[in-house]
């Protein structure tokens, strides 16, 4: 679904469905660089993905550490670095990441997306301080490498080490695991009702032979109390015979 087609839903919306579509683009307007909302001046890249005009230059100056005396360099040679989301190459003219357009409409929606989210009662925020790469000073945790099974950053997949590897989004790969676990937690409760229903039916059972054992000992004493009377009576007629 588009951001536009998100915002008309969002804005049409009540309720847990509000909500949802709060979720879903608030995930469209997620910087894949800093894994935070947009900030102001948003970019387009020509292949029409979106970054903070800042993670852009701080991306191109990872790619080109030597054009750069310090990080509020204003203007940078021409060059090139990938996007982050497709690795499309990005070509800049002598304007650098400042020459990139400005994307107005995503401006305009994050604007709209904070008046909505704050009509809306929240809990705490959800983003608690998110660990940083010790590779890339300040950068988040914010994606999981599924071939090392670690959670890294954006720049370690761009430039660093996990340049080859399978990544995935570090919420994804949470939520995927806590569904895991919930499956996981469900399987041991139906397994613990079965052995639950099995010791039960092994208890009737052990009462069931303890009953009849009685039963069976209480004829057996029954009887040889009987025989034993019997045995009495003859032992006292013989007796009384024999006086």
């Amino acid at each position: 679904m588009s951001l536009s087609a998100d915002l008309s839903c969002l804005q049409s919306s009540q309720g847990a469905e509000r909500e949802a579509s709060l979720a879903s683009l608030e995930k469209q307007l997620m910087c894949p660089i800093c894994a935070d909302i947009f900030s102001k001046p948003v970019v387009i890249l020509p292949c029409q993905h979106n970054l903070c005009r800042k993670c852009a230059n701080e991306l191109y100056q990872v790619r080109h550490p030597s054009l750069f005396h310090a990080r509020t360099t204003m203007l940078v040679n021409s060059g090139r670095f990938r996007c982050p989301t497709c690795r499309h190459d990005v070509v800049l003219d002598r304007h650098g990441v400042y020459g990139l357009q400005r994307n107005l409409l995503v401006e305009n929606i994050i604007d709209i997306y904070k008046q909505e989210l704050n009509q809306i009662p929240r809990q705490k925020n959800k983003k608690s301080d998110l660990a940083t790469c010790s590779d890339h000073e300040g950068e988040k945790l914010n994606i999981y490498c599924l071939t090392c099974q670690l959670p890294t950053c954006s720049f370690c997949k761009v430039f660093g080490a996990h340049q080859n590897c399978r990544v995935a989004p570090l919420t994804d790969v949470h939520q995927q695991k806590k569904d895991e676990l919930s499956e996981g937690i469900s399987s041991l409760g139906e397994f613990r009702d079965r052995v639950q229903a099995l010791v039960s039916d092994i208890e009737d059972t052990c009462r069931a032979v303890e009953e009849s054992y009685n039963t069976q000992k209480q004829n057996v004493c029954d009887k040889f109390s009987c025989m034993f009377s019997i045995l009495e009576e003859r032992r006292k007629v013989r007796i009384g015979v024999f006086i």
